[in-house]
């Protein structure tokens, strides 16, 4: 049996990259997803490949910083799905500068992308969750529920990155803290931080120029200069930056079962290098 067969699980930002992959990997293993992505097409591209695949899934499109999405997000997953197992806050990008040119713009973008929304679609979730939880422990049984967020090794300081790493450092809080709070519903609350993994977001450019995604109308640069990526390598232990489904594996572990008495604790997938 599927070890996830039965259960609900929502990724951010699962459209494209690391998220598309802990979609793909989740539903292999038997669980339902609501897939969410900014744009319609990658998110729709993601659940039809899914369902190809005999699995069953949603989209929920929209901006994970919208006023309105956590209830929307959580709406889609209990009108379709009729509850919530598993939540992966994942959506998330870089915008970066030193701190004396950061504006107040790109500090709050990043905040509330990394640390606000992630805060928000909890909140929303509670109700859900503590709902189920209160049920089950009335029928006598043990039901435990993951929450896994995405953190960074950048969470331990990296230059040009004031708002990243402070958004990222500030996940880990949330996690340590809600693992407490959350340990009487039987809710596991762990967090993954990538190191150097290849994504659209970190794909090497030579020369001066990176290149521009669109993101919430902003044209943001991404990509990692060819140097940087072989400098890169010399300090990653195993030699080279890791894939997107090796990061999904490692959210996937704290999704399965034999993560049930493991919770407020910090993965870091990063081929080897050290703790944040």
């Amino acid at each position: 049996m599927s070890k996830l067969a039965g259960k609900t699980a929502i990724i951010t930002g699962s459209g494209r990259g690391i998220g598309r992959e802990v979609a793909l990997k989740l539903a292999s293993e038997g669980a339902r997803v609501v897939v969410n992505d900014l744009d319609a097409d990658p998110a729709n591209e993601v659940v039809e490949l899914i369902r190809s695949q005999g699995g069953e899934a949603v989209a929920c499109v929209g901006s994970v910083t919208a006023s309105d999405f956590s209830e929307r997000l959580i709406k889609t997953a209990v009108e379709n799905f009729k509850g919530i197992d598993i939540i992966v806050n994942n959506a998330g990008y870089t915008w970066d500068n030193v701190i004396q040119k950061m504006t107040d713009e790109q500090w709050y973008a990043i905040m509330d992308c990394h640390l606000t929304a992630p805060f928000r679609i909890l909140r929303a979730a509670y109700p859900v969750i503590s709902a189920a939880a209160k049920a089950e422990a009335a029928e006598g049984r043990e039901v435990f529920r993951k929450i896994v967020n995405i953190s960074s090794a950048a969470a331990g300081g990296n230059a040009g990155q004031t708002n990243y790493s402070s958004a990222k450092a500030g996940i880990l809080g949330m996690t340590k803290t809600l693992a407490k709070e959350w340990g009487r519903l039987k809710v596991n609350v762990n967090a993954v931080a990538f190191g150097h993994i290849e994504t659209r977001l970190t794909v090497p450019f030579a020369g001066a120029e990176a290149a521009t995604v669109k993101i919430e109308g902003r044209d943001i640069k991404v990509g990692i200069s060819e140097a940087l990526v072989e400098q890169s390598k010399k300090f990653i232990p195993l030699g080279r930056p890791g894939t997107a489904v090796e990061a999904a594996g490692s959210v996937y572990m704290f999704c399965q079962p034999e993560s049930n008495y493991v919770t407020g604790q910090v993965l870091v997938c990063g081929g080897g290098i050290g703790n944040v």
